[in-house]
């Protein structure tokens, strides 16, 4: 008996799947959506579990030469240097071990430039400034920093006490600098800066005298003329721009959901002091230099 309503109940149940699916079909569904990109999005904060480029690694972006003190034996991952400490120390904040942090060589020029990023942050003493941030996003300032005028001893750049005195010498600086900024915003010389791709370049023309000075930031200055060039000698350096002070900040791509942690855990080395003793191990041979008015 039961088996001969077999293919009504079948027929039945077939029929009310099919409804089901059809409205199913017409109703919103739930979607799996990728990570959230837009700008100034949140994220976790959560230690070590951050949406990183690589799960449970920390990408770090820095030129190549790593020069010093910045960094040591133009190795990053040796932890030596101020800015290798800093990197470190932000990821230990962030919850990633020494281990889980990957260095990736990044152009200056680069680092800034528009387009997505292969780094979760950049650290290479690149300047906050509003006209970058059009194209990336910056952390909060790990180290306020003064730009140096560096020339020869035998130099009439070495006499200058003043701005002014510079406005009649050769002077040099890395592309795509705030030192640039400085030669050409600033001092406006008569005779049009000598523009070079790295710092490198830049110190093989002053030592060679292709160039009267050059203008790098202050730590720099002192190492160039410590242990580069000793032929050299720190001039001066130029007073703070009106209003905020120049700071280098860790960069971000443009639409990173980390920007906020990343200035959370630079904040938080600020605030426990860890930021300034780091500063007086790596950076404390730059002194004091005469200010340029």
């Amino acid at each position: 008996m039961h088996l001969a309503h077999r293919p009504l109940v079948i027929t039945a149940l077939c029929s009310a799947v099919a409804l089901c699916a059809a409205l199913t079909g017409c109703a919103p569904q739930a979607e799996e959506k990728a990570p959230d990109r837009a700008a100034g999005a949140t994220a976790s904060c959560a230690p070590g579990e951050l949406a990183t480029q690589a799960s449970g690694k920390l990408a770090v972006g820095t030129d190549k030469p790593a020069y010093a003190p910045w960094f040591s034996d133009d190795d990053p991952a040796n932890g030596k240097g101020f800015e290798s400490a800093v990197a470190y120390a932000v990821a230990k904040e962030l919850g990633y071990d020494r281990e889980a942090v990957v260095w990736q060589h990044t152009p200056f020029n680069s680092a800034f430039a528009p387009g997505a990023k292969k780094f979760d942050f950049d650290i290479n003493q690149v300047s906050i400034s509003e006209e970058r941030k059009k194209a990336v996003a910056f952390s909060s300032g790990y180290y306020d920093v003064r730009q140096a005028v560096v020339a020869l001893k035998s130099s009439k750049a070495a006499r200058a006490k003043s701005v002014a005195d510079l406005k009649d010498v050769k002077l040099g600086a890395q592309v795509g600098t705030t030192s640039l900024d400085f030669i050409t915003d600033l001092v406006k010389p008569g005779e049009k800066p000598a523009v070079y791709q790295r710092n490198d370049f830049a110190k093989s023309a002053l030592k060679t005298g292709q160039v009267d000075a050059i203008v790098v930031d202050l730590p720099t200055a002192f190492y160039i003329t410590g242990a580069e060039v000793p032929e050299a000698e720190v001039v001066g350096q130029f007073a703070d721009s009106p209003g905020d002070p120049e700071q280098f900040g860790l960069v971000l791509d443009k639409e990173s959901t980390l920007t906020s942690c990343v200035s959370g855990a630079v904040d938080a080395l600020r605030k426990d002091g860890t930021l300034a003793a780091l500063e007086k191990e790596w950076l404390s041979d730059a002194v004091d230099a005469p200010v340029l008015k």
